[in-house]
This record gives structure tokens, C-alpha cells and sequence, in this order.
């Protein structure tokens, strides 16, 4: 695997709402979830699982789409209406970016898949780990260990 070239910039598609990351992300995903199939208009959606600390939008102002909902909060940019992050109520020491925003996007792999009950019999993700919803939430601190050593 490709190192992250820290730090990244990245965009929506219009521009007009910036982020960066500092930090490497904790583990890399993709979601085969029929939410994320439909916001991203494609067979699974990407995610980079960043430390909050290590993330910041630099320009611009998202807004929130997708669910409205009091769990999870998507932000996108309110112009071209890219989806750029989610943050889930209650845990606000990580922020899940859509990697295909950075300008560099040689260093991504998926290295889990969540959803795989949903997913479209074609889409194949090269992922490590696949799990049929969400693992269980005492098995990501191992996760956030094997993505270490299998991205470095």
C-alpha cells in the first residue's frame, strides 16, 4: 500500500467547500448499505475513518443532507451537493470522509466492508475484512490495530 500523503487537500466537485487531513485515518471502508448505495449513486460508498482532530473543513460551508435524523449527521456541499462526511451522534472523536474528495487519492484501499447482506453481486471491494452489517462495536479497537499494520 501506498503511504498517505499527509497532509490532504480535497474539494467537492464545485469547489466551493474544502477539507484537510492531518492525521491518517483510523481504518478505510466501504459500505454496500442501501443508504449509502443511493446517496453515493454507486454500488458501495468509500469512507476514510479519521481522527476528528486530524480533520477540518478549510473553505466553505457544508450543509446537512441525506438522513435528517437525530443519529447521524451527512454533510454536503450545498451548491453541487457532493456528499463529503458523515458524523454519528455521540461520537465525535472521528469524522468518516469520502476519499475520492482528496486531490491524492493513490493511497486509499478499503480495508473493511460493512453491509455485505446488501451487496450488489458484482461489487467486489479487495476489502480484508467483511462483515454482513456494522461489526460489533468492542471489535474496532483490533480493527483500528490490523489497519495500522496492514497500511503501513
Amino acid at each position: 500500500m501506498k503511504p498517505i500523503p499527509l497532509p490532504l487537500s480535497g474539494s467537492c466537485r464545485c469547489g466551493r467547500v474544502e477539507v484537510r487531513l492531518t492525521k491518517p485515518p483510523l481504518a478505510t471502508s466501504a459500505c454496500h448499505c442501501r443508504g449509502c448505495r443511493k446517496m453515493s449513486s454507486s454500488a458501495y460508498s468509500l469512507t476514510a475513518i479519521m481522527p476528528a482532530d486530524g480533520f477540518a473543513v478549510t473553505k466553505g460551508d457544508p450543509v446537512i443532507g441525506g438522513l435528517h435524523g437525530p443519529d447521524v449527521h451527512h454533510y454536503f456541499c450545498g451548491h453541487c451537493m457532493t456528499w463529503m462526511f458523515t458524523k454519528p451522534e455521540g461520537m465525535d472523536w472521528f469524522v468518516n470522509v469520502r476519499p475520492t474528495l482528496f486531490d491524492d487519492t493513490s493511497w486509499f484501499r478499503p480495508f473493511m466492508e460493512t453491509y455485505t447482506s446488501a451487496k450488489l453481486p458484482f461489487a467486489e471491494t479487495g476489502a480484508v475484512e467483511s462483515f454482513e452489517t456494522f461489526p460489533e462495536i468492542d471489535r474496532y479497537q483490533g480493527l483500528v490495530r490490523a489497519y495500522a499494520e496492514w497500511a503501513s
